[in-house]
């Protein structure tokens, strides 16, 4: 189920791709952003898109998507759920190759369990490409310079970011340390799909948390509407 569940993600990323490069984001990193989302939101994601967030094909506007308030902050959070999607699949396998980086993070001297090591990372990971992306979308309706960017990019998305990751962690916690060990005598490692499965759900968590954050920053003007 949970290798199903994964190449069926993989599948809806694919068809997004080649969407996307029909029918070009106005904001070019949506380009980037929406097919990643689809690695953790699958099906739902791709309805969402297909209703949403398609931009209409060269030449015509008669089919843009619609951008109430609600779909707007449920693009941004998803926004800033691809920015963490990438920094938790860099994070782990990165610790797959090398596990040394966990005491880098903290293990041994900060954390005693590998685990908050390897989310550490992920966050750290997550918070700078989420920054990034958020870059990337604010200093061109801004009309921001780098540096200008990069601090309303920070101020934009850390609580986003920060609310995405409480509600993922969250999940994979439960899962880590209470439903693995009781289904399967363990916790799952970054190698099985099932420790994917449950990121994929995690993530799905994430967005709930960070929805309201994303409405309360985008009514206050910090973040703007997508």
């Amino acid at each position: 189920m949970a290798t199903v569940s994964l190449l069926l993600a993989a599948l809806c990323a694919v068809l997004v791709l080649i969407d996307v490069i029909r029918r070009p984001q106005p904001m070019a990193v949506m380009n980037v952003v929406w097919p990643i989302t689809m690695l953790f939101g699958s099906v739902l994601w791709l309805a969402f898109y297909r209703a949403k967030g398609r931009a209409p094909l060269r030449g015509r506007d008669d089919d843009a998507p619609d951008r109430s308030m609600r779909v707007s902050v449920a693009v941004g959070a998803s926004h800033c759920g691809a920015g963490c999607t990438l920094g938790d699949i860099v994070g782990e396998f990165a610790l797959v190759l090398l596990p040394g980086l966990a005491a880098v993070f903290g293990l041994g001297w900060l954390w005693p369990d590998r685990i908050f090591a390897a989310w550490t990372l992920d966050f750290v990971l997550a918070f700078a490409i989420g920054i990034v992306f958020q870059y990337f979308s604010i200093a061109p309706m801004r009309g921001l310079g780098l540096w200008a960017g990069l601090l309303a990019a920070i101020k934009a998305d850390t609580a986003s970011i920060t609310s995405w990751q409480v509600g993922m962690y969250g999940l994979m916690a439960v899962g880590q340390f209470w439903l693995f060990p009781l289904w399967f005598g363990g916790r799952a490692e970054a190698t099985s799909p099932v420790f994917w499965l449950l990121m994929q759900l995690a993530m799905i968590v994430g967005f709930g948390t960070a929805y309201p954050v994303n409405w309360l920053l985008v009514r206050r003007g910090v973040k703007e509407k997508m």
